[in-house]
């Protein structure tokens, strides 16, 4: 049973995470603290922050931790479905919330490969996508542009 957040009228679809639209002020805030925001030169920013394509935003109710899921057809040939943000200043450990999150994907695109990308000179941490790795990720490569960490976990 999916039970809705008094707070937000969103459904809630794991242990952490409810529904967010693109768009939503709260999840955009956090959004704008990520190391991948895109900061326009004119100043401009835009309402929606996920991108084209198919996308699930993902939310908790205190609003201090954002997932973004993206299927988009990849520049640089990777199949599957993204995670396109995480960002965490919940007290909650990053690893078990991006084991609730892949679990949330699997039911909306089941058997779908999931990867993303990670800036790793962004990180302050040595080892580039710890948390993602800790919840079973493996490193599969780096993008011949801009050097980005490519992590990805299969279905299992």
């Amino acid at each position: 049973m999916q039970l809705l957040l008094p707070r937000t009228g969103s459904r809630k679809l794991g242990q952490y995470w409810h529904e967010a639209k693109d768009g939503n002020a709260e999840a955009r805030e956090l959004f704008d603290r990520h190391y991948s925001r895109y900061r326009y030169k004119d100043g401009r920013k835009p309402k929606l922050f996920c991108g084209p394509g198919e996308k699930m935003v993902l939310l908790t109710e205190a609003a201090d931790a954002l997932f973004v899921w993206r299927k988009f057809r990849s520049a640089n040939g990777q199949q599957g479905v993204n995670c396109a943000v995480f960002r965490n200043e919940s007290p909650h450990l990053s690893s078990d919330m991006i084991l609730d999150a892949e679990e949330i994907a699997w039911r909306r695109w089941p058997q779908a490969r999931l990867f993303t990308y990670v800036k790793a000179e962004a990180i302050a941490s040595r080892n580039p996508g710890y948390c993602f790795k800790r919840a079973g990720w493996r490193q599969c490569g780096i993008t011949k542009v801009n050097k980005l960490v490519i992590l990805e976990k299969e279905a299992g």
